[in-house]
């Protein structure tokens, strides 16, 4: 056996695991910051902040007695603040014993200070993560702009075996005989897009250097792959984000709703696939795979996919976005990550959807993975969609989890004394093995599914 033919899947492994690694440890760091400045703000003081858990690499104590530390175990983080004994804040009956006396001394514990002071601190994890990801989609909306109208071409996409007229700088009034309508109108795009015949050669009038002029161009939406959905049918075969798929069981298609159909004709039969990159073309056997996706209404639809996503035969110019814009565009996609994943936990606890569809930390790192070999880009999205997910699962009323602690703070607020310390042993104990239990459960789907 050569052991030099392991090199590449070693290698692969290692690239795996450093960006699962890199993604987690942004979003742990900027959790825990959020508790320890707002903690810091709210007069309660750290001790310690740590990156990781376990034996202990690096670490210095600051002006205000903190202990800032990267342990080994890179897979998670914590804040210890005074009072606490343990990462999950527990109390330490004792340290609250020796400061009972001392009010100033017990105002800087985390037990001892006021309600208010308490559930902002917790709270603040889970809002640095929303923050985080709205900023993130925020600066990749300014960057990327937003699409010009008219609609216009910015560069074409390589196709074979297609001459087009169409050029750069072309805004695009007709295609097919069907007017262009503007981008704002959502409905009325889709039901351009209906409208388009599904053939190739297309006739486009076109704005081209103020002149009205007509030319023969492409199909609008090709069956060229822009992006690879990370541990899907398509990953597993390595297509690739600029692969041209032109023929399916030896028929030939030109357009992406063609591919579509024959996926979900197929309904998991495996299908031959003649694929074109870059001048080269060759065939790749895929079987596709049961999908739930989620809908607009909010549901979940079942269906077979491959797993890639399409695009226009062209990019499109784009122009910059506002920031106000921009920030409210990441507001909304930070909503809709929280919206379909309450809607996936639902329908996966009723049985509408298949419990696979959660996944455990080999699906989360492998997802890493995928998403940094597409790019910064890709993989800085999915950090903020990661971000958002973390934000989201901490704030579930789960003892042990900030949501958990601040129904405990509701309570006091209720009653006005906190729950007794038997209880919260109790609770917390629950608490811990619920999350390991479900964190088994994910496991389990990650190698079982």
């Amino acid at each position: 056996m050569d052991l030099l033919s392991f090199l590449p899947q070693l290698g692969g492994f290692f690239y795996v695991i450093a960006s699962f690694v890199v993604a987690l440890s942004v979003i742990v760091a900027v959790h825990e910051y959020g508790h320890y400045i707002v903690g810091r703000w709210s007069g309660i003081h750290a001790e310690v902040f740590s990156l990781g858990f376990g034996p202990v690499l690096f670490s210095r104590v600051d002006k205000r007695g903190t202990r800032w530390q990267v342990a080994l175990l890179p897979f998670g983080g914590y804040v210890k603040f005074l009072g606490d004994a343990d990462a999950a804040s527990g109390k330490d009956a004792s340290a609250m014993a020796d400061v009972a006396a001392d009010p100033v001394a017990l105002r800087r514990t985390m037990h001892g200070a006021p309600l208010w002071a308490r559930s902002a601190t917790v709270a603040a994890g889970p809002v640095f993560n929303f923050i985080m990801s709205i900023v993130i989609f925020a600066a990749v909306f300014m960057v990327q702009g937003t699409t010009r109208d008219p609609l216009t071409v910015q560069q074409l996409v390589p196709l074979p075996g297609l001459q087009t007229g169409l050029r750069e700088g072309d805004a695009l009034l007709q295609i097919g005989g069907v007017d262009v309508p503007s981008l704002e109108d959502a409905a009325a795009f889709n039901a351009f897009r209906d409208a388009i015949p599904e053939q190739q050669p297309l006739r486009y009038t076109v704005l081209r250097d103020g002149q009205q002029t007509e030319v023969e161009g492409p199909y609008p939406w090709p069956p060229h792959v822009r992006g690879v959905a990370p541990r899907s049918a398509a990953a597993d075969i390595d297509l690739q984000p600029g692969d041209v798929i032109t023929a399916v069981d030896g028929a030939p298609i030109f357009a992406f709703d063609q591919l579509k159909r024959a996926v979900e004709s197929a309904e998991g039969k495996v299908l031959v696939l003649q694929v074109w990159r870059a001048g080269e073309e060759f065939e790749m056997a895929l079987a596709p795979r049961r999908v739930d996706e989620p809908q607009p209404d909010g549901g979940f639809a079942t269906r077979w996919r491959m797993g890639i996503a399409g695009g226009l035969a062209f990019e499109p110019a784009t122009e910059a976005s506002g920031i106000g814009a921009a920030f409210g565009a990441g507001a909304a996609q930070v909503w809709s990550v929280v919206e379909m994943s309450l809607s996936g936990l639902k329908h996966m606890i009723t049985g509408a959807i298949s419990t696979c569809n959660l996944s455990g930390p080999i699906g989360i790192a492998e997802t890493s993975g995928a998403m940094a070999s597409q790019g910064a880009a890709s993989f800085i999205r999915f950090i903020a969609v990661l971000s958002t997910a973390v934000g989201l699962l901490n704030l579930f009323p789960i003892p042990a989890l900030d949501g958990g602690h601040l129904v405990f703070y509701a309570y006091e607020a209720v009653t006005g004394k906190p729950p007794s310390d038997g209880a919260m042993r109790i609770l917390m104990t629950f608490g811990i093995a619920a999350i390991l239990t479900l964190m088994l459960f994910a496991l389990g789907n990650d190698i079982f599914c």
